[in-house]
């Protein structure tokens, strides 16, 4: 463990976006924890980044499943003692989500209690571990924006990233007499499981404002970013 390093949680990262910003993470010699609810997944995920010769703690958590946060945050607790930075990314899209007038129940539950009520549980169990000065990082996506054009994809994802949007803006409200900024960004359309091969940008693209977001000196918080630049909620 590098002791001069932040201490960095990365939900979801046994793949795709969240397997990225770990690996960027790690090669920065920060002291990655890579979170994964599948055991087997996760530590697969890990052994390959050891055999780039990078340093990554696994985590097994489940962001629906409160005990298993609560544990998750445990862990975090006895082996590291405290938190610099929480990376919400876990998060679904389903194939099912193509309409909220005629879609079921089961695929709005589904994605909210994922990717929103995940969200908000990993902060309220993590939190007492974040140091003052830290930070939160939600994936987020310009598909929740409600600046920009509404519809044509994906609705109740799409709402669900909303939500994350408005989640955030009140955390950076709520959490700035810590001095803990907190701070959404859309990493774009990128070639992962969740946005397919036709996707233009790289997994490399889509986590580098994470990895920014991590470690660069700034003092913005309640910000939807992109690319290393706020863009419209």
């Amino acid at each position: 463990m590098n002791t001069d390093a932040r201490t960095i949680v990365v939900t979801g990262a046994n793949k795709g976006i969240g397997f990225e910003v770990a690996r960027q993470l790690a090669t920065l010699k920060h002291n990655v924890v890579l979170g994964a609810r599948d055991s087997a997944k996760g530590r697969e995920a890990v052994d390959r980044l050891e055999g780039e010769g990078l340093d990554v703690h696994f985590l097994l958590m489940d962001v629906t499943d409160e005990a298993s946060i609560k544990q998750a945050a445990h862990q975090v607790s006895v082996q590291f003692g405290k938190l610099d930075v929480l990376i919400n990314n876990a998060a679904v899209l389903l194939r099912e989500d193509q309409s909220l007038s005629e879609g079921t129940a089961e695929v709005i539950h589904k994605t909210m209690r994922t990717n929103v009520f995940g969200a908000v549980q990993m902060v309220r169990h993590f939190l007492p571990l974040i140091s003052d000065g830290g930070r939160i990082i939600n994936t987020s996506s310009a598909g929740g924006s409600m600046t920009d054009p509404v519809g044509g994809w994906s609705p109740v994802y799409c709402v669900s990233k909303s939500s994350l949007n408005a989640i955030t803006r009140h955390l950076a409200y709520e959490l700035s007499s810590r001095n803990i900024s907190v701070n959404a960004y859309c990493p774009g359309w990128v070639k992962t499981d969740m946005g397919g091969e036709s996707a233009p940008r790289s997994v490399a693209q889509g986590a580098d404002t994470a990895v920014w977001l991590a470690t660069a000196e700034m003092k913005e918080t309640g910000k939807f970013f992109r690319d290393r630049k706020i863009i419209p909620w």
